[in-house]
């Protein structure tokens, strides 16, 4: 079975098929967030750093970085952040960027084994980011698509997802560091969405044996109740053999859903983790409070 493993200075996550299904948290990202963007962009990381903590506590194992600032110095600010994301948690990173410069300077200043986000089938793409992975020693994501965009054929998907490990495989990248994003397109407008993502999820899982992930959040796009739908398909997708996903771990109903996946699929050994985070904490003490009462009135 293929293990990846990712590292921070202190802590391994090893994301596998036998493995707990592994949140890689998405908050640290600026698309979309007018208000951090431009704390970012002047220096100010006092959100970034409460949204680290809050998505660790919240149970992710490893923290998506991005510092996609339109006209702003996005190396030096995304090298910044993950000093400082590596300085107050011991998870390993994501490191996100669309820019070879800002990859290649968060790279310089991590520590430990860092998760690349992302490579494509692109020609130019693969030839820039494939050497960087070898040169750093990193895993890295790689998205399902390529010059010619992204097809709805979930065949043109795999072959786009083999040609991206083959490439990697001629650098002396091993296979157990390319992990595949097939894709989640919005399920409003490609109705056949949810199907078509889990039996490609099984197709790399069974003929590539690579492990795979995707941002969860694209399926419900345009959506109400988006996170209804996110937690049905997370769940959905982790029976279908994915084994890790960049989504919002601070939603309580999708941590609890890939926990119980978790359960159901015998990744949590004895459901010890399920029944920790869920026992009741006041029910031990009732229980010694009946036991103490039964004895006296036995007594009387």
């Amino acid at each position: 079975m293929t293990n990846t493993v990712i590292s921070s200075r202190t802590k391994d996550v090893v994301i596998g098929f036998e493995q707990p299904f592994r949140v890689i948290g998405e908050r640290i990202n600026p698309t979309g967030r007018k208000l951090l963007a431009e704390e970012m962009k002047n220096g100010d990381y006092s959100r970034v750093e409460a949204d680290a903590l809050a998505q660790v506590a919240a149970g992710a194992h490893i923290l998506d970085v991005n510092a996609g600032i339109p006209l702003a110095d996005e190396p030096a600010i995304l090298a910044k952040c993950i000093k400082l994301v590596q300085s107050i948690t011991d998870v390993p990173l994501c490191i996100d960027s669309s820019i070879l410069a800002a990859l290649e300077a968060g790279l310089a200043v991590y520590e430990g084994k860092a998760l690349l986000n992302s490579v494509t089938g692109e020609e130019e793409r693969l030839e820039a980011v494939l050497p960087l992975v070898k040169k750093y020693g990193c895993a890295v994501i790689a998205i399902s698509n390529d010059d010619s965009g992204i097809s709805e054929d979930i065949n043109v998907r795999f072959a786009v997802a083999k040609k991206i490990l083959e490439r990697a495989q001629d650098y002396g990248i091993p296979a157990s560091d390319v992990i595949v994003d097939p894709l989640v397109m919005p399920i409003g407008a490609i109705n056949s969405a949810g199907r078509q993502v889990m039996a490609l999820v099984q197709r790399l899982r069974n003929e590539l044996k690579v492990n795979t992930t995707c941002g969860a959040s694209n399926l419900s796009f345009g959506l109400p109740n988006r996170n209804g739908l996110n937690t049905a398909f997370i769940s959905m997708a982790i029976a279908s053999g994915m084994t890790s996903a960049i989504t919002n771990p601070l939603h309580a109903e999708i941590m609890q859903s890939v926990r119980g996946a978790d359960v159901v699929m015998g990744h949590d050994a004895e459901c010890s983790k399920w029944i920790s985070l869920n026992r009741d904490p006041n029910a031990e003490t009732r229980e010694r409070r009946g036991k103490r009462g039964g004895r006296s009135r036995g007594r009387s």
